[in-house]
């Protein structure tokens, strides 16, 4: 399916000019001491691999993402606001700041939690896909990680017990051909990553990430067959604009291979797809403008969020009704004067 034959190429081109302004303004947020934690990782390049696969998924859907997830929780509905305000570690963000960037998760948004460990969020996918099956309500389960998860045994483990049970579920490996700082022909000998799905019988595709069309065509195969019983796994091949954290300089890359890298851009492919089917610069450039003053906006929200009061800090990590810790200070100084 080719850009120029689909009218809804402005909404998915509005999608990604989101994503990629909102990462943007995650780096300002990072650049400028106000976030949380030591480590960012952008997703900017791979816009087309959020919204391509997530237009194929319904409400009711679950999913879980990896350290470099902002942009699928975006298309799966977030709010910016509270996203930026969660990667700020502010009490207003979802997680009330005790996630950060790379613990965002969302049960009323089907997001079952981000996770920095590589593939540490895919088995997760296979239980929440068999509760699906047992109840029968036609939702799937969606794990998103990156090539780098292609090295790990949990995912071989849980795509083999995904096709044994005949699970709803979809594996997807946004593959920007960077594991961290080490490129995936040096990391593996097998690149052509969906030969490893299909060997364990999922259906498994390759897509070139830069045009969303083709991705939403290749995530519409695999999830109607992912409903249907048959577990999926998609590969949409992308390129990572920056290093592995914000402030990584990419040194193990050339020049050379960042300039032919960043020429992948799908939303600069959508956007010259959209001006051949007929769409104004300006038109366009307005949206750009719409959309630059939505996520300014997110920065002013994140900086006027509390700080999650002090007092809160065992709130949601243990059971209701659960005694809070007592500080270790305490409990030593309470032992001592018994003696």
């Amino acid at each position: 399916m080719g850009l120029q034959s689909n009218t809804n190429l402005l909404s998915y081109y509005r999608e990604m000019q989101r994503i990629r302004t909102f990462e943007d303004r995650v780096g300002e947020l990072y650049l400028r001491g106000e976030s949380a934690g030591s480590m960012l990782h952008l997703s900017i390049g791979e816009e087309s691999a959020a919204v391509g696969f997530c237009n194929a998924m319904t409400d009711g859907d679950t999913f879980t993402t990896h350290h470099r997830g902002h942009g699928i929780f975006l298309a799966r509905g977030a709010d910016p606001n509270r996203m930026m305000a969660e990667i700020g570690g502010k009490e207003d963000g979802y997680c009330r700041g005790k996630g950060g960037s790379m613990q965002i998760a969302d049960m009323g948004l089907g997001h079952l939690g981000a996770n920095a460990i590589v593939g540490g969020g895919i088995p997760a996918v296979v239980g929440a896909a068999l509760v699906a099956k047992r109840r029968g309500n036609g939702k799937i389960s969606v794990a998103f990680f990156g090539d780098g998860a292609m090295q790990q045994g949990i995912l071989y483990e849980s795509m083999n017990m995904a096709a044994l049970w005949d699970l709803p579920v979809v594996f997807v490996c946004i593959n920007n051909q960077w594991g961290m700082g080490t490129r995936i022909d040096q990391a593996t000998k097998a690149t052509k990553l969906h030969e490893r799905a299909a060997a364990f019988g999922l259906n498994a595709e390759t897509v070139n990430g830069l045009d969303v069309m083709d991705v939403i065509a290749a995530a519409d195969r695999i999830v109607e067959g992912a409903r249907a019983g048959t577990p999926g796994f998609l590969a949409v091949d992308c390129f990572r604009f920056y290093g592995h954290g914000r402030k990584d300089k990419s040194p193990y890359r050339t020049e050379e291979e960042e300039t032919v890298g960043r020429q992948k851009d799908p939303v600069k492919f959508a956007r010259e797809a959209l001006i051949a089917q007929g769409h104004d610069e300006a038109e366009l450039d307005a949206l750009d403008k719409e959309i630059t003053e939505e996520m300014d906006a997110t920065i002013d929200f994140t900086i006027a969020s509390p700080e999650p009061a002090l007092d809160t800090m065992f709130q949601d990590v243990y059971a209701p009704g659960q005694p809070v810790p007592e500080p270790v200070r305490s409990r030593i100084e309470r032992v001592l004067a018994r003696e």
